[in-house]
This record gives structure tokens, C-alpha cells and sequence, in this order.
């Protein structure tokens, strides 16, 4: 486990860290990118969102699931951002996902 240097005087916790990593209660590092694994959607030590998901919705549900994803962060990217890499990076993620479910279906 690794240790802090925390700076003297007034300061946020969120300031300790980069937007990239978040340190659990148990210590351990986690690095995070707003594509595959946003740290957002990781607040507690466990399952991911997107693991949930797929298994309250089951594979046939999950891909579907990918699959609008897939159409949603296409159509957006160039209306929500000044460039849309970031959305399109989003749709290649999903479409990853759904590819490795359809993978696990038809084994």
C-alpha cells in the first residue's frame, strides 16, 4: 500500500488526485479512461456498471444494449463535442462489447 504526501493548508481531497485514478478504501490504485472504464460509473469496490448491466439484461438484452449505444454515441459525435473522437471512441467500445457477447453466445 502506498502513502500520501498530503500538501499543508486548506485543500480538497479531489486535488490528490489526477481525473484518471481513484484510490479505494483498501488503498489500491485504479486507473480509469472515460471510454472503457469511467470512473463514474466505478464509485464502489465490485462489480462495474456496465457488468451489472449485462447481467440483469442477460446476453441477448446486453448486445442490444451495445447496439443502440453504438447508434447513439455515431449520431452524437458531431453535435455534443468540438470533435467527436471521444464518442466515437464510445461507439468502438460498445460495439467491442457486443461483438465479445455474440462471441460467449455462439460458442
Amino acid at each position: 500500500m502506498s502513502t500520501l504526501d498530503l500538501p499543508s493548508g486548506d485543500f480538497e481531497i479531489a486535488d490528490l488526485f489526477s481525473d484518471d485514478q481513484i484510490i479505494t478504501l483498501t488503498g489500491e490504485t485504479t486507473l480509469y479512461d472515460n471510454v472503457s472504464k469511467p470512473a463514474h460509473y466505478n464509485l464502489t469496490d465490485g462489480i462495474e456498471c456496465i457488468d451489472y448491466i449485462k447481467q440483469v439484461l442477460g446476453l441477448q438484452g446486453f448486445v442490444a444494449y451495445c447496439r443502440g449505444n453504438v447508434m447513439k454515441y455515431n449520431h452524437r459525435a458531431t453535435y455534443k463535442n468540438a470533435t467527436p473522437v471521444e464518442d466515437l471512441k464510445k461507439a468502438q467500445q460498445y460495439l467491442e462489447w457486443a461483438n465479445e457477447t455474440l462471441k460467449e453466445i455462439h460458442k
